[in-house]
């Protein structure tokens, strides 16, 4: 509906400095001449557009202009509550105290009795059930104060192996990534950018040097990182016994396991061929078998008698 791609329209513009008609002529799958009258029709209800010629132009919004509470819906605010609890469960941040408050205004006081009434429908809260997660919040919100002020941060930091090794790094961000926060961060030591595990941080210290930024956002890290993989790809073709069907459901989904007639489940996927992967593969114990490749299989048989060993050693 014309309605709704105007809206589209008009968010677009608010989410980003500028945007070519090309652009919003190829998301709404419109041709270009119905994005010029659109943008006519915004310009006319009163949101103030300009357009830019040349090859970096486009369309924009004025950088003065405030879109109305109106537009945000009653279920907006509540998701965008929601979303703001979870990040301060983990941050315990006085500036999100504030944000949460000025959200909170813009609900009408009709509104907010409804939502006692309805009670939470969804939480989203980063903290683990048994504590594990208190040591990385005492550190997030100073990370995150050297990321906004550019002060250089040293740490010891311990890898997958248990190497300790302390480290100078020029923080630019904290992500949460699958159930763990990550640092990201520039490196002195290894002189390139570097994701930090905040599990595996001690002795934190924030220092009173500041960094000039480097012109690279975490954005741009993140994609970066997101397409290239620590070692080279193997396929792995796995048996698992079938009383793990939900665990091996959840972690390699359903599309992956197929279930065979003696009611074992087979799972075909790939991954880096590192240590990670043989963590992975170890943590289901003689409830799973290598099929393929016969490489994977070896080491994972090798793995076995080393802890074997272990286990020999001390009887």
């Amino acid at each position: 509906m014309k309605i709704q791609r105007l809206l589209g329209i008009t968010m677009a513009l608010l989410s980003q400095r500028r945007v070519n008609a090309q652009t919003l002529a190829d998301k709404f799958e419109v041709s270009l001449r119905t994005i010029y009258r659109d943008v006519e029709t915004i310009n006319t209800a009163g949101i103030p557009i300009v357009s830019f010629t040349g090859t970096d132009g486009g369309y924009e919004i004025m950088e003065q202009f405030r879109i109305d509470r109106q537009i945000v819906t009653f279920e907006d605010l509540q998701s965008i509550l929601v979303a703001l609890r979870g990040v301060q469960a983990s941050l315990d941040d006085k500036e999100m105290d504030g944000l949460l408050t000025k959200i909170k205004a813009l609900i009408a006081r009709s509104e907010r009795n409804r939502m006692e009434e309805l009670g939470e429908t969804l939480m989203f809260d980063t903290n683990l059930w048994h504590g594990g997660g208190l040591k990385d919040k005492s550190i997030l919100g100073a990370l995150r104060q050297a990321a906004k002020n550019r002060y250089v941060a040293s740490f010891d930091y311990t890898n997958t192996d248990g190497i300790v090794e302390q480290r100078e790094a020029e923080p630019i961000g904290l992500a949460w990534k699958g159930y763990a926060w990550y640092l990201y961060a520039y490196c002195r030591l290894r002189s390139d950018y570097r994701t930090f595990r905040l599990s595996r941080i001690s002795g934190l210290r924030i220092r009173t040097e500041h960094f000039a930024s480097r012109g690279v956002r975490m954005e741009e890290l993140d994609a970066r990182w997101g397409s290239k993989e620590s070692g080279p790809m193997v396929e792995l073709a796995l048996r698992f016994d079938s009383r793990l069907r939900v665990r091996v459901e959840e972690a390699f989904g359903l599309d992956k396991v197929e279930r065979q007639e003696d009611g074992t489940l087979l799972v075909r996927a790939s991954y880096p061929d590192n240590s990670w992967m043989y963590g992975m593969l170890l943590s289901y114990g003689p409830d799973v078998q290598v099929v393929e490749p016969p490489a994977v299989a070896d080491k994972i048989k090798e793995l076995g008698r080393q802890i074997y060993a272990n286990y020999q050693r001390d009887a």
